[in-house]
């Protein structure tokens, strides 16, 4: 099991490094990260990152969930595996 302390920083761009989202745009303290299924269009997802210092555990687990990750736990591995 992994940290469970992040920046929301490490999170956006875990996102975007992985190659499954895009950097769309950043509204102030806010990163917005989108993703569209390359097939189907109607999959498209836009998950909203606060980049402050930490993200606590509920607001990674809404992120996650955001992201259509599957498995919290696992989430928070891969974080801490590719940041």
């Amino acid at each position: 099991m992994g940290r469970r302390t992040v920046s929301g920083m490490e999170v956006a761009t875990v996102l975007v490094k992985v190659g499954v989202f895009e950097w769309r745009r950043t509204t102030g303290d806010h990163a917005q990260p989108s993703y569209e299924h390359p097939t189907n269009e109607d999959d498209q997802r836009r998950v909203t990152v606060p980049l402050h210092d930490e993200r606590r555990t509920g607001t990674l687990r809404e992120i996650a969930e955001s992201a259509g990750v599957w498995g919290f736990e696992a989430c928070c591995d891969w974080i801490d595996e590719n940041a």
